[in-house]
Parts: C-alpha cells; sequence; structure tokens
C-alpha cells in the first residue's frame, strides 16, 4: 500500500456522534489530575456537579472518529504514524452535557520524500446536534514516518508558533497520578500503550506511557489555573506540538509567556527533565 494523494484528500470519513453528561466530563477532569488536592476548591466545578464546568480541551475527545489512518482505506503505514501537533478552537464554552457530532476531513497532505516521511493536517468540526451551533474546531498533524516519497506535493509543513527567546513570565507545576493514565483511556483512547506493560516493552517504553492528549489537557489546566483563574471560557484556542512521552505521576512544569491575549508555552516533565511540548500557543477571548 501507499498513499495516493487525490484519493487521501477526498477520503470520506464517516461523522461520528456521541451522547456525554457531566460523568463524562468530570472523568475527563480527573484523568488530568483535577481534584489531586482536596483542598484546592477552585477545581472544584470541574469534578463536582454543582456549577459544574467542563474543561476547554475535553473538545479533542469528542466524537472522535477513532483509529481512521488504520481502518480506512488510506494507504498509510500506520504501525509508523506519531501524534505530532494538537490544536483546538473553542467557538462557545463546551456545555455540560449533550450531543455532538464530529465531522472529519483531511486537510492536507505533504511529501517530505524519500525516507522522510509525510505529514497529513486533518480537521474535525464539532457540532451541537440539538441546535446546529458549531462548537469547536480541532485540527491534527499525523507524522506518517513509512509514508515519504508517494508522489505527492513537497512542500513545506506549516512553521510552529515560536515561543519568546525572554525568560518565561511565569509557570506552573502540577502533578499527576501514577493511575493518570488508566482513567484518561475512560475518555475514549484505550490504546493497550497506555495501559499494558507488556505492550508497553513491546514498544520500546519500560511502562505504559500518558496519552499525549492527557498531556495536552494538563497544559489546559496549568493555563486555567496560573492565567485564567479556572474561568474556562477564557480560552478561544490552544495549540502545541508533542515532543517527547512522558509517564503518569510524573509532574510537569509549564512555562508561561504572556503577550496581551496570546500566552505562549512549553510543557516539561521535571522527573525526567524533557520537553513534552513545544510551540504552545493559546489565545484568550479579549
Amino acid at each position: 500500500m501507499a498513499i495516493v494523494y487525490d484519493k487521501l484528500m477526498n477520503l470520506k470519513i464517516p461523522d461520528a456522534e456521541q451522547s456525554y453528561t457531566e460523568k463524562d466530563s468530570i472523568l475527563y477532569a480527573l484523568g488530568l489530575g483535577f481534584g489531586l488536592d482536596p483542598n484546592e476548591t477552585d477545581q472544584l466545578p470541574f469534578i463536582f456537579e454543582k456549577e459544574h464546568r467542563v474543561v476547554p480541551t475535553m473538545g479533542v475527545v469528542l466524537a472522535h472518529p477513532g483509529f481512521w489512518v488504520r481502518d480506512l482505506d488510506t494507504g498509510i503505514d500506520w504501525v509508523q504514524v506519531v501524534h505530532g501537533e494538537q490544536g483546538l478552537t473553542l467557538h462557545k464554552p463546551l456545555p455540560p452535557r449533550g450531543t455532538v457530532v464530529g465531522k472529519n476531513r483531511v486537510v492536507d497532505v505533504i511529501d517530505k520524500g524519500a525516507g522522510r516521511g509525510a505529514i497529513v493536517l486533518s480537521e474535525r468540526t464539532l457540532f451541537d446536534k440539538a441546535t446546529g451551533d458549531l462548537l469547536a474546531t480541532v485540527n491534527q498533524t499525523t507524522f506518517c514516518r513509512g509514508d515519504g516519497g508517494f508522489g505527492g506535493p513537497e512542500r513545506a509543513q506549516p512553521l510552529p508558533h515560536n515561543v519568546p527567546e525572554r525568560p518565561a513570565d511565569l509557570f506552573c507545576d502540577l502533578s499527576t497520578s501514577p493511575q493518570a493514565a488508566l482513567i484518561y483511556r475512560l475518555s475514549g483512547d484505550y490504546n493497550p500503550l497506555h495501559a499494558d506493560p507488556a505492550v508497553a516493552r513491546a514498544a520500546g517504553f519500560p511502562r505504559p506511557i500518558l496519552h499525549g492528549l492527557a498531556t495536552f489537557g494538563v497544559a489546559a489546566h496549568a493555563i486555567l489555573k496560573a492565567v485564567c483563574n479556572y474561568r474556562s471560557e477564557e480560552i478561544l484556542s490552544i495549540q502545541g506540538r508533542f515532543t517527547a512521552p512522558v509517564y503518569p505521576g510524573e509532574t510537569f512544569r509549564t512555562k508561561i509567556w504572556r503577550d496581551g491575549s496570546v500566552i505562549s508555552f512549553q510543557v516539561h516533565g521535571l522527573d525526567r527533565k524533557v520537553t513534552a511540548i513545544s510551540n504552545g500557543r493559546v489565545e484568550l477571548r479579549k
């Protein structure tokens, strides 16, 4: 199999529909480490049904199309795909409960050349089924390591956001639970790499790793805490590039730069001194 550019660009990815309640959004927040300190009452609205709020990054898991790179006729060597970048734009704050429909499409395919892989950019638009309102746009960049040289357009990948060169304006340290991946997977990503030690060892890891999107959610938690005073409606968009795997139970330091309504960030794993997310950017509602 090999990628056929026109075929992949016109791929029909089935719509996905999901109903959720406060229980689901509380479970999502617990998977990110909300509530580890039971006395931190500012986090309570995200993990308690009274005056309930939804963590903005829950939009990345709602009405997910599944592993379409593998399940559909894409021509992609799915064994070698890596989640490269993630973006989320919130057109409205996510409601505490409802039914949402996700419409998915391939936005672009970039051929980096033989032996250099390919880049697939995809988009999911998330709609409220009851009202038809557009709630969120989810963008993902997938690095297909085994698919370069298929004959598609050779052009540069869109440049990531650059963080300022000055020292960070502030930082936020957040711990995660050793059970974080086991909780987070209940929000929809059941890849055994995050639960089964044998699968993790076969993939070259000493133990199950934390989901990249869980780290993405921890970054959003840090911005909510350090910048937004837990007012989730202030986050308009968030994006970042995944740069290293991390493990449940590690502590993450999010470095933050403020430039008006634009927040730049990086996420570092303090235990092993790795950078988990680079080129992070958040836009706040003005």
